[in-house]
């Protein structure tokens, strides 16, 4: 035991005595505690600076909403619109996974597998059975709920690496399939799948729109009571199911509501190209997304938008450097998780720890 120092002058009572050997003893415990606290709340109370107040600006959404839709006012070549349209596809699928990644916390590596579910099950019916595209959407959300309770429900009993393996060997299964079925084409896909507008300006600014009420959807649930019980689960699954959270079925729910955007991106997808092939739906797609998901910052709506937009636009933008734009492109992306670990525009929980 420590011994405290007399420091009472003679004569002193008894029990100014006791009160001076108390606050040394508390002031000698307590200390690194007081100074703990003190380096956690360090730079609590500045003042929010200007990049701070911006990233939580309501009104940024609606701002990133009308760039979308004033950017054909500025460039509406051929080129540009079907960049701007696989851009803003390619911001679905990283809502929805998401919605798996960044919510709930199950490492997806097999994500192309509903986006190639959802564009084959439209492009069938469509050619197939002469129906408009349109028609064909409720049948993809029934077959994407199906994939999902398929897939997920054997493979979300487990955790970490062993989920991601078999998620990716899920996301091959699914490829290789519609490779050696003759309804789907074989090698060769499908070819005339009717579109969704008249114009490619047209079809652009329905994209943008069904992509914008899809973002607004996933944050919504983010902020629902289900998705406080995801965000409870990525946390920690044993304190969770201990709360009484039946997390089974917690990443059931996320891995259905992200089948079924992973699909609705997929009639997006064969609507624009026309024609779909085993080659679109590779595992390279569905690392792609994950990268705007980790880059944008997990979690972060505004952030997996951001993400998507540069993992999209970026190869596009050092096209000129012919072979070395994937070598630029990788410098890049490597210099951002280095500089923004946590993401471009991270997540701000707002509930008090």
């Amino acid at each position: 035991m420590t011994r405290v120092p007399d420091t009472t002058p003679e004569g002193a009572p008894e029990d100014t005595v006791r009160g001076t050997a108390a606050d040394a003893a508390e002031s000698t415990t307590a200390g690194p505690v007081r100074k703990t606290a003190e380096v956690r709340r360090r730079g609590a109370g500045r003042p929010p600076t200007r990049a701070s107040r911006l990233l939580q600006n309501r009104w940024a959404g609606l701002a990133g909403l009308l760039v979308a839709l004033l950017a054909p006012f500025v460039n509406a070549t051929p080129y540009a619109l079907s960049v701007m349209t696989s851009a803003a596809i390619f911001v679905m699928l990283a809502a929805g996974l998401n919605i798996v990644v960044g919510y709930c916390g199950l490492l997806d590596l097999g994500y192309v597998a509903f986006f190639a579910v959802g564009a084959y099950t439209s492009g069938v019916l469509a050619t197939r059975l002469d129906l408009p595209l349109v028609t064909t959407v409720p049948a993809v959300i029934v077959v994407t709920v199906v994939a999902g309770i398929v897939i997920g429900a054997p493979t979300l009993r487990l955790r970490s690496d062993y989920l991601a393996i078999v998620t990716l060997g899920f996301g091959e299964i699914i490829r290789i399939t519609a490779n050696n079925l003759d309804v789907t084409g074989g090698p060769s896909g499908i070819y005339g799948i009717p579109g969704l507008a008249g114009s490619p300006v047209a079809f652009y600014y329905l994209t943008v729109v069904v992509v914008a009420l899809a973002v607004l959807g996933a944050a919504r649930l983010g902020r629902s009571r289900i998705g406080r019980a995801w965000r409870f689960v990525r946390e920690d699954e044993d304190a969770a199911e201990a709360m009484g959270v039946h997390t089974y079925r917690v990443k059931l729910a996320a891995y259905i509501a992200g089948a079924v955007w992973g699909g609705l991106a997929g009639v997006l997808f064969a609507a624009h190209l026309s024609a779909i092939s085993p080659g679109s739906f590779t595992f390279l797609q569905s690392a792609l997304v994950l990268m705007a998901v980790v880059l944008g910052g997990m979690g972060s709506i505004p952030g997996v938008v951001i993400g998507a937009i540069v993992i999209s636009i970026l190869p596009e933008i050092l096209r000129d450097l012919a072979d070395y734009r994937f070598f630029l492109f990788g410098v890049l992306l490597i210099a951002v998780m280095l500089l923004r670990p946590q993401g471009l525009w991270p997540a701000r929980s707002k509930e008090v720890p």
